[in-house]
C-alpha cells in the first residue's frame, strides 16, 4: 500500500466518521478500497487519485464556509466515481452509487440525499447563493482553474489525452464551449476565499487556452 493510498483510507474513514450519526457503523476501509480502484481506473489522465487528493485538500481549505464539511468530503469522493470520457450521465451514475454505498456505511437517508445532491451539482457547477455546501465543493473541483501557468497546462494536456478518441477539430469545438460556459457564469468561484484568491487567475487561464484553441 502507498502513503498516498493509505492516507486516502484515513481520510475517507475521518470523513464517514463525522458525518455517521451513530447507530449502524460496519468497516469504512472496502468503501474507501472500492472508490480508490474507481479513481485508478486505466482511462484516467486528470480523474485520478491526484484529482481526488486536490479535491479534499482544496475542501479542507474552505471547509469554514460549509454547514456540513464531512458531507462534502464524501462527495468529494464520490463526483467523479463513475468516468467515462466517452459517457454523458457519469454524474447521474457517481450519485447513484452514493445513493446505494452510503446507507450501507451508516450514513441517514438525509445525509446520504446531501451527498448525492452534492454530486449531481458537478454538472453544472452553479449551485445556489444560499447552498454554502454546494459553493464549497464547487470551488474545489474548480480550482485547478487557477493553477500556475504550468499546473493549468498540464492539466488541460491531461484532459485531452482523456478524450483520445475524439478527432482534434471537434475535441477543439467541444473543449471552447466548455471554456466559453465557464467564462459565461457570473463567478466561477462562490466563496469568499475562492472569489479573492482564485478568480481573476482561473478566467486568466480560461481565456489564453481558447485563445490557443482558436490559433490552433
Amino acid at each position: 500500500m502507498t502513503d498516498r493510498t493509505a492516507d486516502l483510507r484515513a481520510r475517507w474513514a475521518q470523513a464517514l466518521q463525522g458525518a455517521r450519526e451513530g447507530a449502524s457503523e460496519p468497516d469504512p476501509l472496502p468503501y474507501a478500497d472500492n472508490l480508490l480502484a474507481r479513481w485508478a481506473e486505466p482511462q484516467r489522465r486528470y480523474h485520478t487519485t491526484a484529482h481526488l487528493v486536490a479535491v479534499l485538500d482544496r475542501v479542507d481549505e474552505l471547509e469554514r464556509y460549509a454547514d456540513a464539511p464531512d458531507l462534502v468530503r464524501l462527495a468529494a469522493w464520490f463526483h467523479d466515481a463513475v468516468y467515462l470520457p466517452d459517457r454523458s450521465e457519469n454524474e447521474e451514475r457517481s450519485a447513484r452509487i452514493a445513493e446505494r454505498a452510503l446507507p450501507e456505511a451508516g450514513l441517514s437517508a438525509g445525509a446520504t440525499a446531501e451527498v448525492a445532491r452534492l454530486v449531481r451539482l458537478t454538472v453544472t457547477h452553479n449551485p445556489a447563493d444560499s447552498d454554502r455546501n454546494g459553493e464549497v465543493l464547487c470551488d474545489a473541483d474548480l480550482a485547478i482553474l487557477a493553477a500556475a501557468p504550468e499546473a493549468y497546462a498540464a492539466y488541460a494536456a491531461a484532459v485531452r489525452e482523456e478524450y483520445a478518441f475524439v478527432p482534434e477539430e471537434a475535441f477543439r469545438d467541444g473543449r471552447a464551449a466548455v471554456l466559453r460556459q465557464l467564462l459565461r457564469l457570473p463567478r466561477l468561484f462562490r466563496t469568499p476565499h475562492g472569489a479573492r484568491e482564485w478568480e481573476a487567475a482561473a478566467r486568466h487561464n480560461l481565456t489564453v487556452e481558447l485563445e490557443l484553441l482558436a490559433a490552433s
